[in-house]
């Protein structure tokens, strides 16, 4: 964290990322304000009306406009707004200059389902509420829940009611990830403290092993105390930890908890900030919103035909998403490579030997990602002599007549039925 000094002539502006409903203003109050301070939470909701009308952005402000308002100053103020930003309801910029400028970006609060399943909010919600009150607190954020085994859900989907005229995406501003900042997602010394000396060997402890575990715990939402439960389940006879069963366990305990759901970062398509500008209706420019507009278990789904992927599959997914942290976009034009270039199976050994490539090339986008697979497959192919191999095996998107061609209406309609069916 940069440190920087506070003063009253310092400007400010305020950003809204986000929607602030008299729900989240609850939210704000009752899960957050035991852990950030009445301060904190005075600072976000003067922050909040400091917007338009439109409640979109501010106009420039000094901070001693701010001291006046909570009559407090300006330590309290940065002090409240570390808090913020430590729970991810604020992020600030800075430019520097005679007089100092800061952008405040507001997000909204969690859920009360995201709250209490949170593995660090919840449990020091507990801490500073005692049992009693955390569990009463608790009971009123408890979701009604009517068992419907006996009824049939005759809910209308979006493409039976609605017909697609145009290729508009709509995006909400409460959609926008909370900007938090995580670093150790369990307690370490809790976490080996927990298993008895004699039955780990002490070597298993090492950097790679403890980004694992911090992975798995945001990914899954797992406590300390269940990842030392996980833990012991995985331990082998020479006292390592067995990485791979810790994973399997991990995500068949999630699938368990969550209905035989999978982690959400399958079901994301491309964020908004990573993709094309929209217009371009050359087939080209369309495969590439189709690669950008699909989450990779859809786009899966769609290579074989409506049919669901298999564990093996999903375990790729699973790899390129949360291991290699690949852009959702950039995991659907490499699946499409991958499965045009082995008749339509998906090698691990070969999709983790162009994922690692990419990665390193920090390849981020559905353009970025053809570009690249076109380069390297005329490398290949220019390598190989023997005229029996056919070399002309290829994703239809090589083909550089695509960036001149316009899409029939036929085929807009074809890619327009293809993402309603799909829709994330």
């Amino acid at each position: 964290m940069k440190f920087t000094t506070l003063l009253p002539a310092d400007k400010y502006v305020v950003i809204n990322r986000t929607m602030l409903t008299d729900k989240e203003r609850k939210n704000l109050i009752s899960l957050y304000e035991p852990i950030i301070g009445y301060a904190a939470v005075s600072l976000y909701l003067t922050l909040w009306r400091d917007l338009d009308r439109l409640e979109l952005v501010s106009m420039d402000y000094n901070h001693h406009h701010l001291m006046g308002i909570l009559k407090c100053s300006l330590d309290i103020i940065k002090e409240a707004r570390s808090a913020l930003e430590a729970v991810g309801l604020i992020k600030t910029y800075i430019k520097e200059g005679d007089i100092n400028s800061y952008v405040y970006e507001l997000y909204s609060p969690m859920s009360p389902k995201e709250f209490f399943a949170h593995p660090i909010f919840s449990i020091v919600l507990y801490n500073n509420l005692g049992k009693n009150e955390y569990e009463l607190l608790k009971a009123e954020f408890q979701e009604y829940k009517i068992d419907l085994k006996e009824y049939t859900d005759i809910t209308s989907t979006l493409n039976e009611t609605y017909k697609s005229t145009n290729q508009v995406s709509f995006n909400a501003l409460g959609t926008n990830e909370t900007p938090i900042t995580l670093q150790d997602q369990v307690d370490f010394d809790l976490l080996f403290s927990s298993i008895p000396k004699g039955i780990i060997n002490e070597k298993s402890s090492n950097k790679k092993l403890k980004e694992l575990i911090n992975n798995l715990s945001f990914i899954y939402n797992l406590d300390t105390l269940k990842m030392v439960e996980m833990i012991r389940m995985v331990i082998n006879d020479k006292g390592y930890i067995d990485k791979e069963e810790l994973r399997k366990t991990a995500r068949k305990y999630y699938q368990y908890q969550n209905n035989d759901k999978l982690p959400t970062l399958i079901y994301r398509s491309q964020p908004e900030y990573l993709k094309n500008p929209e217009g371009d209706n050359t087939k080209r420019g369309r495969v590439i919103y189709f690669f950008e507009n699909t989450t990779p278990y859809d786009f899966l789904k769609w290579r074989y035909n409506g049919g669901n992927p298999t564990n093996h599959d999903l375990k790729i997914l699973d790899m390129l998403l949360n291991d290699i942290k690949l852009k959702p976009a950039v995991v659907n034009v490499l699946i499409d490579y991958v499965l045009q270039k082995n008749d339509n199976r998906l090698v691990q050994a070969f999709v983790e030997t162009i994922a690692g490539q990419w990665k390193r090339l920090n390849i981020e986008t559905a353009l970025d990602a053809m570009n690249i697979a076109e380069k390297e497959h005329k490398k290949y192919s220019k390598k190989i002599t023997n005229p029996k191999i056919d070399k002309t095996i290829e994703p239809v998107w090589f083909n550089e007549k695509l960036e001149s061609e316009n899409m029939t209406e036929e085929e807009k309609d074809e890619l327009t039925n293809i993402l309603n069916k799909y829709k994330n």
